[in-house]
């Protein structure tokens, strides 16, 4: 038997060889060093594929299994995330535009929860747009904004046409400075969307090797941790997912892909010049392997194991019979 991920070449001559190839499931690999979640997806692509990717029950198994065989039952990282692209109604992206005031507990990112309300008193949380609210706008420029209240409650894609209209833009928040001045115009007991959303299509989820997102297995615990939460990351905690914060250190779980083993079964025909040589006595057995695994070595071919292929008899040698060698000739004549 001839095992290898390479071709084959050998001057064996071959009476017929018959070629099986074999796959295997990723191998899990549990990691129990606590690392960020950027961090663990850079140790599995340096030191196997990459974090771990569950497409379906078996593998979700096996990731159970690789990290309770390490006497591990706690939160690992896997390879889910998601990133939430939160945006500024009138586009700004610099100094100050990843300043958050959420309430504790938000965003609640829903799948139909895109923007932003705030009120007196009140920190930030997330809503559907659709709803009618009273809004803040602004004037003047993006880096010395003049806020104002607008009473007449729209939904946010109203809102922000008549600011668009009527003022700027709806407000943009940057530090805590201008978030008090926007709640301080707003009535005690009412809420106002600002100018803070997200696209609808920011809640899908992405596997770290690219691989399509299709298995769901959430639990109760959906809730997010950290201040910023553009990027969500997925932990598999009592046989279930959440996200959490990729700022939170965990130990976690990589996969690596078996090489593909390919086998040949090749059949020798040796003539043997001393009749005394017994072909099957394991010492002459060895001695022929040797042989020819170093004419393969010579032919640059590494990553072969070569093996016997015993009959039901226990022997890998037979003499050829009469009727063998006729087909031999046979076959010689044509």
């Amino acid at each position: 038997m001839l095992e290898s991920p390479h071709m084959l070449k050998s001057g064996v001559f071959l009476t017929g060889w018959s070629i099986f190839s074999t796959c295997r499931l990723h191998q899990y690999h549990f990691v129990a060093q606590r690392m960020k979640w950027t961090e663990a997806q850079t140790y599995c692509r340096e030191t196997y594929t990459d974090l771990v990717t569950i497409e379906n029950t078996e593998d979700m198994n096996q990731l159970i299994n690789t990290a309770s065989s390490a006497g591990y039952n706690s939160q690992v990282w896997i390879g889910l995330y998601r990133v939430i692209d939160w945006k500024w109604s009138d586009g700004y992206r610099g100094s100050g535009a990843e300043y958050r005031d959420w309430r504790s507990g938000y965003p609640y990112l829903s799948i139909n929860v895109h923007c932003v309300l705030t009120g007196r008193g009140h920190v930030w949380w997330d809503y559907y747009c659709e709803r009618d609210y009273k809004f803040v706008c602004y004037n003047g420029t993006q880096l010395d904004p003049e806020f104002f209240f607008v009473n007449q409650p729209m939904n946010w894609s109203n809102a922000q046409r008549y600011c668009r209209e009527n003022f700027i833009d709806l407000a943009t928040v940057r530090n805590n400075t201008e978030s008090r001045e926007v709640k301080n115009l707003v009535p005690w007991a009412d809420y106002a969307w600002i100018g803070l959303y997200r696209d609808a299509d920011s809640f899908l989820y992405n596997w770290s090797d690219g691989s399509p997102y299709s298995l769901t297995t959430w639990g109760d615990k959906h809730s997010v941790s950290g201040s910023l939460r553009s990027m969500m990351c997925g932990v598999q905690e009592s046989n279930q997912w959440t996200f959490k914060s990729c700022e939170e250190r965990f130990p976690f779980v990589c996969y690596s892909i078996p090489v593909p083993v390919k086998r040949w079964v090749v059949k020798l025909r040796m003539k043997v010049q001393d009749s005394s040589v017994d072909l099957n006595d394991p010492a002459v057995k060895a001695n022929i392997l040797k042989k020819f695994q170093d004419r393969l070595k010579e032919q640059g071919v590494s990553g072969v194991t070569l093996k016997w292929r015993e009959q039901h008899d226990g022997k890998v040698f037979h003499k050829e019979g009469k009727e063998e060698k006729k087909k031999k000739r046979k076959k010689t004549e044509l």
